[in-house]
């Protein structure tokens, strides 16, 4: 088969496409051939040797990155239900690389198979996108009341959050950077759309919200979300989910005046996100509900497409935001 293999650690010109050898399943596994696989942003960290915390320790080189696929079973380990032969299917694989191929392997009580209606991209963007949006929209109750504040608006999560506040009837302030990107999140329902990177926005959203947003989903950090707790209303919630932008480091006054405020930041992912789920297996059932709500057309990922071969260029892409939604890798071409 052809694959993305990584054998050092540096920049994405070091993601080369290759022949390597085709996975055979192990007991309880099946083979997938790929026909979609996700590009996430720790790709790029653990890429050029930067650890993501204890769950996510760097891998033995070479590594065929990703974690993220979708496409049919071709192949059962011993022990497999055969009844998943020839299915299209979709699964995260964990913590375990090898998405960027052709072919790859995952464990058969992980595997959802592919809702009506979803191509093999979607579901991919929502087995670990969508599932990770649907946690983070745990600890708040949207509604017609509600003002919410969403930075990278036209991201894989910031597209979702859009869509799903706008569903559930609140009224929707999207950040985006630049012109085209604001017009993403726009067309995606949001209420107002600026672009951060520009001057004054947030004496624009000042002006049309002058009671403040009643939460802030916050993926982007540094200066932004420093402008953006400004425009937050007495007893709001800062959920905080990432920091794109570099962290957001606050004085004691200002923490202080956050307090007097009633703000209430939470750090939303981990096992504060799992615990909320509150079933055996958390992760597989915000991946079920995930594909739920993109199967009835509830949630719409936005894509970003790339053929395998140019795992490189996608990554350059998202580490200098060139992207909007879930970047994805496929195999094989699609269909002109």
């Amino acid at each position: 088969m052809n694959a993305i293999r990584l054998h050092a650690f540096g920049p994405a010109e070091n993601l080369t496409y290759e022949p390597a050898p085709t996975p055979a399943p192990a007991p309880g596994q099946v083979r997938i051939a790929v026909a979609a696989a996700g590009v996430h942003l720790l790709d790029t960290s653990l890429r050029e040797g930067v650890q993501g915390g204890p769950s996510h320790a760097l891998p033995e080189l070479p590594t065929i990155p990703g974690r993220e696929v979708a496409g049919t079973v071709d192949a059962l380990g011993p022990g497999t239900d055969p009844a998943w032969l020839g299915r299209q299917v979709v699964v995260h694989l964990g913590f375990v690389p090898g998405g960027y191929a052709e072919y790859a392997v995952a464990d058969a009580d992980r595997l959802h198979a592919l809702p009506p209606g979803l191509d093999p991209a979607q579901a991919v963007a929502m087995i670990g996108t969508g599932r990770t949006t649907l946690g983070i929209l745990q600890f708040t109750e949207l509604g017609p009341g509600s003002v919410a504040l969403v930075p990278a608006a036209a991201g894989g999560i910031g597209t979702l959050l859009v869509q799903y506040a706008k569903n559930a009837g609140a009224t929707v302030v999207a950040l985006a950077g630049g012109p085209a990107k604001t017009a993403l999140a726009a067309a995606n329902g949001a209420d107002l759309a600026l672009d951060y990177t520009a001057p004054g926005w947030p004496e624009a959203v000042r002006a049309r919200y002058p009671d403040g947003a009643t939460v802030l989903f916050d993926s982007v950090g540094g200066a932004t979300a420093r402008a953006c707790l400004d425009l937050l209303a007495p007893g709001a919630l800062h959920l905080v989910f990432g920091w794109s932008g570099g962290p957001l480091t606050l004085t004691d006054t200002e923490r202080a005046a956050l307090t007097a405020r009633g703000i209430t930041t939470q750090h939303v992912l981990g096992p504060a996100m799992l615990q909320r789920v509150g079933t055996p297996d958390p992760l597989r059932t915000l991946e079920t509900r995930a594909l739920a709500e993109a199967a009835t057309g509830r949630l719409r990922p936005a894509l970003t497409r790339y053929p395998l071969a140019e795992a490189a260029t996608a990554h350059r892409a998202l580490e200098s935001r060139a992207t909007t939604g879930k970047v994805i890798l496929e195999p094989v071409p699609r269909p002109s």
